[in-house]
């Protein structure tokens, strides 16, 4: 085992979802205690079942604080928050209940983490609607961790190995992220994006910025976007000494990161990023009817703790079942602990 291996603390998700068993998956197999500490908060019950249904044979190590856990392979350490009635649980069912329990996972990780007990947090998939049921009215965990570590500037990134993406606005509607593109907004989100690809030890890195509209505007044609906000975002940007580049046609931005030009893109809005993030890293094989890769990672920039996530929802259609690919949650433990590691 390494001499210091990062305290991460695991929010396993909503309890009707697949986050318990990825968990499970994740943690039963050696690989991850080689680099960390990994902290599940979730109901022990729930972490039980999600073995149980896996036909995973490991024991679930009930404990009250992180301080607690033994963090050896053979074992999964839980901090039991006893929020679950196991007789109510119903898998692939929206309700308050799983809701609740997974806010109050989210809450339990951030406080550890504000107060210096876990260095970094690592988030299972929650279900947006499930979290509103139980009265939180957030858009989802970007959302969340802002509101609870009082972050006010901040944005999501997506990461699937080498191909990186960071969003000037995601959870709103389309009409409304277009006039979320502004300068001072795009100045930030390649500021964030060039400080967190530092910290994950990219000396210099190479940032390219989508346009908004088709072909980048094509010189105001298509939509003056480019040149009132994205230009003057881009110029402000270099002359602090960042490597930004473009506007660039955002048919052709992902493919130039891809071949190796740029470390990341600073995209408009949230599917411009999503999309080809996914169909980078999601690959579903029709002859077994699973998905065969679920790569990528989830990750807040600009908090005053780490986090990172899964990059995948709750899996509904598949929860119960001990189907769920673990992949995800796998990376995100390994970002998160790079992120954490003392020198």
């Amino acid at each position: 085992m390494a001499l210091h291996r990062p305290l991460i603390g695991i929010s396993a998700g909503d309890p009707a979802g697949i986050g318990p068993e990825i968990c499970v998956k994740a943690l039963s197999s050696e690989e991850l205690y080689a680099i960390c500490r990994p902290a599940v908060v979730c109901d022990a019950a729930v972490m039980e079942a999600a073995a149980d249904f896996s036909k995973i044979d490991i024991p679930i190590r009930k404990i009250s604080d992180p301080s607690e856990g033994a963090y050896e392979p053979g074992a999964i350490d839980v901090v039991n928050m006893k929020n679950i009635e196991m007789r109510n649980l119903r898998y692939k069912t929206v309700a308050a209940e799983t809701g609740r329990a997974s806010f109050e996972y989210i809450k339990r990780v951030i406080n550890l983490a504000l107060t210096g007990v876990i260095d970094a947090t690592v988030t299972g998939p929650i279900h947006k609607e499930a979290i509103n049921a139980a009265g939180y009215h957030y858009a989802g965990h970007t959302e969340i961790y802002a509101d609870l570590t009082n972050t006010r500037d901040y944005a999501m990134m997506l990461a699937d190995r080498g191909f990186r993406v960071a969003h000037v606005s995601t959870h709103v509607p389309l009409r409304e992220a277009v006039d979320l593109v502004t300068k001072d907004r795009i100045v930030k989100v390649i500021q964030l994006a060039d400080e967190t690809l530092k910290k994950l030890g990219i000396e210099k890195p190479k940032i390219g910025v989508a346009g908004l509209n088709p072909h980048a505007g094509e010189g105001g044609m298509f939509g003056r976007e480019e040149i009132d906000h994205i230009i003057p975002a881009i110029e402000a940007a270099q002359e602090r000494g960042i490597g930004a580049d473009g506007p660039v046609p955002p048919d052709t931005v992902f493919s130039k990161m891809r071949g190796g030009q740029y470390d990341i893109v600073v995209v408009m809005y949230h599917d411009q990023g999503h999309i080809p993030t996914k169909l980078s890293g999601f690959e579903f094989d029709e002859k077994t009817g699973s998905w065969s890769s679920m790569s990528g990672v989830n990750m807040t920039l600009g908090l005053p703790i780490i986090r990172t996530s899964v990059d995948h929802g709750v899996a509904f259609g598949k929860a119960g079942e001990g189907r769920a690919n673990p992949e995800s949650l796998i990376q995100a433990v390994q970002m998160a602990a790079k992120l954490a590691k003392k020198d």
